[in-house]
């Protein structure tokens, strides 16, 4: 395991070890809590990386021996949450608190897949796309708050600079290209920044154009986080999520993920293929200047 994880994503390790180790033994969280000298209650909180309490290694210590787990086993669990360490997005107030696991699991994972079928992704916008995008969406918001946000998802984008960077896949709707936001300099800028940004290796970028017809999304812009161990399945990590009006859903059922994850296979399958993508990002800028 990772050796400090920020808040949710160190909280869904431990949690889904946890749940791994009780099922692998037979025992229901009753019986566990009788073990482990705790109540229900707990074992059940500790099971829901979406509880935001306090987690203590000694209960999960406990929480461990009680599942019977190996030495490695409870020592790795226990390394997660004495290790727990804060981001600098905990406490900054230009990241609403339902964003928070998002932002954490962007730090943790090794890859992240998103359909953005009406915006350009936040991790690939520039400071005056992001910055239109917010003063409409934050409706009546003072400039000094907007410009908060936008440094805050500008500081947000330096994970794919980072050492062991995140690879970024990204299929945008052809809307995305022809919505015009903020005006068309700033939307020239974006397109020239999608072109550069395609290049880099660890982004690819895909376009979906209006010829595909109907497709696997159907609607909706979605996004899928994860990182594959195959030598320790409880390193592995993979959540959706999904932005609406002011709150973000997070799915990590595996069977959701699961049809996710198909969905966007086929959303690869239908958009053009990346050089073919590239070619049609640098025709919509010409386009728009002409």
């Amino acid at each position: 395991m990772t050796a400090t994880m920020t808040g949710p994503a160190g909280r869904m390790q431990i949690a889904r070890g946890l749940i791994s180790l009780r099922e692998r033994c037979g025992l229901t969280q009753t019986q566990v809590a009788e073990r482990a000298g705790v109540s229900k209650a707990t074992v059940s909180r500790y099971e829901a990386w979406q509880d935001r309490a306090r987690i203590r290694w000694a209960t999960v210590k406990a929480l461990a021996d009680a599942c019977d787990a190996s030495a490695e086993e409870r020592d790795a669990l226990v390394k997660v949450a004495r290790s727990q360490s804060e981001g600098w997005w905990v406490g900054n107030s230009a990241v609403p608190e339902w964003m928070d696991p998002l932002v954490s699991f962007e730090q943790e994972a090794a890859y992240e897949h998103v359909y953005a079928n009406n915006v350009v992704p936040g991790l690939l916008q520039t400071r005056a796309y992001a910055t239109a995008i917010h003063n409409a969406t934050e409706l009546r918001t003072p400039n000094e708050k907007v410009e908060r946000l936008v440094d805050a998802r500008m500081q947000r984008q330096g994970i794919l600079d980072r050492d062991s960077a995140l690879h970024l896949w990204v299929i945008l709707d052809e809307a995305v290209l022809r919505r015009i936001v903020g005006d068309d300099r700033v939307m020239a800028e974006q397109l020239d920044h999608l072109y550069e940004t395609a290049h880099r290796p660890n982004i690819d970028i895909q376009l979906l154009p209006f010829t595909a017809g109907a497709h696997a999304a159907g609607s909706g812009h979605f996004v899928i986080l994860g990182r594959d161990d195959a030598r320790n399945p409880l390193n592995s990590m993979a959540v959706v999520y999904i932005e609406m009006r002011r709150r973000g859903l997070y799915l990590d059922d595996a069977e959701e993920v699961g049809a996710y994850k198909l969905t966007f296979d086929y959303l690869r399958s239908q958009a053009a293929d990346t050089s073919a993508s590239l070619r049609r990002l640098a025709k919509t800028r010409q386009e728009l200047t002409s």
